[in-house]
């Protein structure tokens, strides 16, 4: 039986959980920092990722902020992996195309992309960007066009900014208005979310 506090309640519950968009993915290597991390898990949550990887292998795995993350942690999963090959490996696996934000001379502007299509977007550490190992593994290099003096923006900024793209182009193909979840998927998922 559900457990949940108001009708209102369950309702959003259902609603959010329908709208889960399982083809999209984030992969954070190495940031650095637990308060961008945080702040990516909430853009994360806020344009229907159920899922980011957290790719360590530098760095120690951040400890996500209940309070910048505004609790989207329960909300958003986490799956760590400590090597390359086995991220790429396991995201292959189900079936992602892998795109790495870093700026190089091939990379491809971020609103020239199909974000409908099953993706994972690397992002990288703060100062050292996305691994040589990870920009040897991913299908494409994207960026973010910008038009000031400086050719950066904070991690998770950036993350946002690409995700609210993804989001612009999925709520355009209606993607949001159907479950990516088989009907037994999707009850078990607001199942578990009535007990958080």
């Amino acid at each position: 039986m559900r457990k949940f506090k108001t009708e209102r309640r369950l309702k959003k519950i259902e609603k959010v959980a329908a709208a889960r968009q399982f083809s999209l993915r984030v992969v954070l290597e190495n940031i650095h920092d637990p308060h961008n991390v945080s702040a990516i898990f909430r853009s994360c949550d806020a344009v229907g990722i159920p899922q980011v990887d957290l790719l360590y292998n530098v760095e120690k795995f951040p400890k996500i902020s209940r309070v910048s993350s505004a609790s989207s942690k329960k909300w958003v999963e986490q799956k760590k992996f400590e090597k390359v090959d086995n991220c790429i490996t396991n995201l292959k696996q189900e079936g992602f195309k892998i795109y790495g934000s870093i700026l190089s001379e091939d990379a491809e502007n971020i609103y020239d992309l199909d974000l409908t299509e099953k993706v994972a977007i690397v992002m990288g550490n703060e100062h050292r960007g996305i691994s040589e190992e990870m920009i040897d593994a991913v299908d494409k290099h994207i960026y973010i066009p910008m038009r000031g003096m400086i050719q950066s923006l904070n991690v998770s900024v950036a993350t946002a900014v690409i995700l609210y793209e993804a989001q612009r182009q999925r709520a355009l193909k209606g993607m949001y208005s159907k479950s990516e979840l088989k009907k037994e998927e999707l009850e078990e998922l607001i199942n578990i979310w009535c007990d958080k």
